[in-house]
């Protein structure tokens, strides 16, 4: 995996390149370790693009059992705990929150473990979140860019840079 500095549109990101899902996975991993309680990951990209093999990698990071996880596709949220964290899973493929569904997620978004939201542009709000974006390169290549959006994430930048 080849990590570097962003680019020009984002001024505040990390690019890696995984060739696989171990790659993706282990970047996960490395990433929980910089992460606190309540800290919101928004999670973009295509199906298949590697989401919930990354929040797979964040819980081995968290000390979560990895069998656990599973895409919440059709649940909307899987609460996993057992680690240094409790890590929330969302997934809004198949939702448009209303401002009422918007409300029953809070318990999550604001909560005190980590929260990692698949399709995390559908949430329609601008929290100050860790973006993670997945792109296809090819079928065996992710491009994978983090930006931060707030101070706190852009601290953790710097940790995923020095790291």
């Amino acid at each position: 995996m080849m990590v570097g500095k962003g680019g020009t549109d984002v001024a505040d990101c990390v690019t890696l390149r995984s060739r696989s899902e171990d790659d993706t996975r282990r970047f996960g991993a490395r990433l929980a370790g910089t992460l606190r309680g309540g800290d919101l990951l928004g999670l973009r990209g295509d199906l298949g693009s590697g989401k919930t093999c990354f929040v797979r990698g964040l819980a081995e990071g968290l000390g979560i059992a990895v069998r656990k996880v599973r895409s919440p596709t059709f649940t909307l949220v899987n609460e996993y705990s057992g680690g240094r964290l409790p890590l929330y899973h969302i997934d809004l493929y198949r939702l448009s929150p209303s401002p009422v569904d918007r409300m029953a997620l809070r318990e999550y978004l604001d909560g005190h473990g980590v929260c990692a939201v698949e399709w995390f542009e559908r949430l329609g709000e601008a929290a100050p979140h860790l973006d993670i974006a997945f792109t296809y390169v090819s079928t065996d290549e992710r491009e994978i860019v983090v930006s931060a959006d707030g101070s706190r994430y852009s601290a953790v930048l710097t940790q995923l840079r020095n790291g």
